[in-house]
């Protein structure tokens, strides 16, 4: 058994100053009490529960698209050290054989594998998010143009049957032919998510009533919102029920409006995603997104094109990143943890510091540094 005391980050979406026990890989019990309790070092510590990240593409010099049960498990051991205690890791858009075999591999590492910290991979990775192959080729973004096809409700249930259940969230745009008819034929089976699009308002708003109720990067690979055409953005800051992403590199989103989206929406549906692709924890350099060359420098990330091609920033540092904008750390926690979570239906699982809960826990220093990373009980 462990006790840890500090700053907690509870279901009040707030810290609180509190203790958290650990009993095997379990939280036993959580308790929270007057702040003069805590010692001076323990005011300085926070306890927030492991990040989730839903929408990222690879990191460590892996991709998840590499459909190798060692890309898996590299990516989850990295994505462990950096706080990132879930992940739902995101395909390209591919060949349907290609995607096949990614959720074939995916769904077989997670019932077989185990990461070096003697963490069942199936306790890491929870899903797959499929970005592509249903999108828009005038907002492709730095997605193959080889491979984008029509909304195929038939293909979907083909891949989610070889991913045997795990495939969480599908992008689609929703002005493509057969979308619609997509959307309400899987709506209860999947969850949509407008993405790479062209729709204006008026089709996003039919999109999101027929089902479609969370977007893929706002702003990014859809039209901008105007005052006059309101597009993608407009229809889902309209309807309470759609989440939105949103990546905090620093680079994709300018600070302004990262705060000005916080305000329009509230934190309670902002879903922030790290969107990273394998440069992320490498060096500058030459490497490959969705089968296409990819320019690092920094935590910059460009196609040969200029156009930027995911990120090279973990969840974590892009959850700093955010407060150092100017949203405040409890909502910024609550964007990497609780809002991710329910995005994509694991809020039963991870993304709360609840008893009984497995222990997914963080603890940084008050400049939110991260100083240990424990998952299911286990220091990482």
């Amino acid at each position: 058994m462990r006790i840890v005391r500090g700053m907690v980050y509870t279901d009040k979406m707030c810290f609180e100053p509190g203790a958290i026990t650990i009993e095997k890989d379990r939280i036993g019990k959580m308790e929270c009490f007057p702040e003069e309790e805590l010692t001076t070092e323990e005011k300085g510590t926070y306890i927030l529960p492991g990040l989730v990240d839903t929408h990222f593409h690879g990191c460590a010099g892996y991709d998840f698209c590499d459909g190798t049960a060692e890309a898996m498990r590299a990516i989850a051991s990295y994505e462990l050290t950096h706080g990132v205690t879930t992940i739902t890791p995101a395909t390209m858009t591919l060949a349907e054989d290609t995607l096949m075999n990614i959720c074939a591999v995916c769904a077989d590492a997670v019932g077989t594998e185990t990461l070096e910290e003697g963490i069942p991979l199936r306790e890491v990775l929870k899903g797959i998010y499929l970005e592509g192959p249903f999108i828009s080729m005038e907002k492709k973004g730095a997605q193959n143009p080889a491979y984008i096809r029509k909304p195929d409700m038939e293909m979907l249930d083909r891949l989610q049957r070889a991913a045997k259940g795990l495939i969480k969230i599908a992008v689609i745009a929703p002005e493509t032919e057969g979308a619609m008819d997509c959307i309400r034929e899987g709506k209860g089976k999947i969850r949509f998510s407008i993405a790479h699009t062209c729709a204006d308002y008026e089709t996003a708003k039919e999109a999101i009533e027929a089902g479609a109720d969370h977007v893929t990067h706002l702003y990014n690979a859809m039209p901008p919102f105007t005052h006059r055409k309101p597009g993608v953005i407009g229809a889902a800051a309209e309807d309470a029920r759609t989440e939105v992403e949103l990546i905090c590199d620093g680079i994709h989103i300018h600070p302004s409006v990262v705060k000005s989206t916080f305000k329009l929406f509230g934190a309670e549906r902002i879903v922030l995603i790290s969107d990273s692709m394998m440069a992320t924890g490498m060096e500058d350099g030459e490497y490959a997104l969705g089968g296409q060359p990819v320019q690092v420098r920094g935590n910059r990330a460009l196609l040969a094109d200029g156009t930027i091609a995911g990120s090279a920033t973990n969840l974590y540092d892009c959850m700093r990143t955010a407060i150092g904008m100017g949203i405040s750390k409890e909502e910024a926690v609550r964007a990497a943890t609780v809002n991710p979570a329910v995005a994509v239906g694991l809020e039963g699982e991870c993304g709360s510091l609840l008893e009984g809960r497995k222990a997914d826990i963080l603890i940084a220093d008050e400049r939110f540094v991260l100083r240990e990373v424990i998952k299911s009980g286990i220091t990482i």
